[in-house]
Formats: C-alpha cells, structure tokens, sequence
C-alpha cells in the first residue's frame, strides 16, 4: 500500500505541474449573486482535474443539496497544485457572496511536499478563522501523508494524520476523516494516472462528504 500510495504522490505532483499554467478561478461565471453557498476550498481532487467542474464531487454536492430538498449553490474553489500556503491567497475571493458553508479540502499537496506540520496547521487554521469569523460554518475534510524522512519518518504521518482531528476539536468543526476513503487504490473509481478520481470517483467522494454537510445544513441557525 505505502509503494502504490508513493506513485500515487508522484504521479500527482506531476499533473498538478502539468495542470497548473491551465487554472483559471475557479467558479468564475457560475455564482449566483445573494443565493446562500456552500464552497469547496480545495486542489485537483476539488476542482474536477481530468473530469470537468460538471462530474466534480462539488458539483455531485449541489444535486443531492437539491434532492434533499436544500436551496443552496454549491461551488467549486478548487485549484490543482494548491497546497494550504498557496490557497490562502485566495481566500478572500473564495468567501465573496452570501457563503454559509466552506469545505475545506486541502492538504494532499501539503504531504507530498513534506511541509512542516506546524505550517499546514498554522494555514488550515487561518483559513477556518476567517471563516468562522464571519459566521461560516466549516468542514474539515481530512487527507494523508507517507512517511517523510526530512521531517522525521513515519513520525510525519501520524502527525499528518493527526492534525486533522486536533483541528476539528480545537475550532469544534466536523471532520471527513480522509475523503478519498475507498477510492484511492480502487483502480475502477481512479483515472489512468492513479491519482485523481474519475466520474464514479468522485461521486464515492461526495457520499464520504455529504453526511458530514447535511448535518449542517439541518442544523438549526443559531
């Protein structure tokens, strides 16, 4: 598992190089002025690398929002080759508008990189300080690391792993333990390159998410 999740890194680093010069912002022309949004504040795994904004987990969110009878535009932040440093920057565009949710998907980068865990938790909670500030909910959306040797082995992982919940209990927010669960290493839910989600993917990783938002959108507003 640790040599597949390792080409899995590898392969990733090399689409989101690939993929970057590409970006545009993300949701732009999509956004609809005064309706109440949820937004996914993410990477390639977010933003629908290889697939489109169309069959992006995000936008499997705003069909079972409706379905579930919940007015709610749903948009996708999600940048490939983002990591939590170079998503702060965008921030403040990400939170225009009427937003009462913000997804929170970044972190995959952040591992593939070794950066220091203090500084992805220092950023990760930046970003949920500026949204509760405001009165925005927050969703943590959990990710994973290999073993780093420059930041101490296996000792990294677990910190990766665990700055997550640490997060969640600290800023009280509810926490999608690892949102690629059952379909990282599931080559039928995984495009060629073994690192983004296809369409079937990414519709594993909307149902991880979805019973973590729901109870926020039921949740009486205080």
């Amino acid at each position: 598992m640790i040599v597949f999740y390792a080409a899995t890194l590898l392969a990733l680093a090399v689409a989101n190089q690939q993929s970057a010069a590409s970006n545009r912002e993300p949701g732009a022309g999509n956004r609809e002025p005064g309706r109440a949004r949820i937004v996914a504040f993410g990477d390639s795994l977010t933003s629908g690398y290889g697939i489109g904004e169309s069959l992006a987990f995000p936008a499997i969110l705003q069909k079972r929002a409706e379905d579930a009878g919940y007015d709610y535009e749903v948009v996708n932040a999600g940048v490939s080759g983002d990591t939590s440093s170079r998503a702060l920057p965008r921030l403040e565009r990400a939170l225009e508008g009427n937003v009462r949710v913000l997804i929170v998907a970044l972190g995959a980068n952040d591992g593939l990189r070794g950066m220091p865990i203090e500084t992805v938790k220092a950023n990760l909670s930046r970003i949920i300080e500026t949204a509760q500030a405001r009165g925005i909910q927050v969703l943590l959306c959990g990710m994973e690391a290999l073993p780093n040797q420059r930041q101490g082995g296996l000792g990294y992982s677990i910190g990766f792993h665990n700055l997550f919940g640490e997060l969640a209990a600290r800023y009280d927010v509810p926490l999608v333990p690892f949102m690629m669960f059952n379909v990282i290493g599931n080559p039928k839910l995984m495009q060629p390159d073994r690192v983004h989600p296809n369409a079937d993917g990414a519709r594993v990783i909307a149902e991880n998410i979805w019973p973590h938002l729901e109870r926020l959108l039921a949740a009486p507003v205080h």
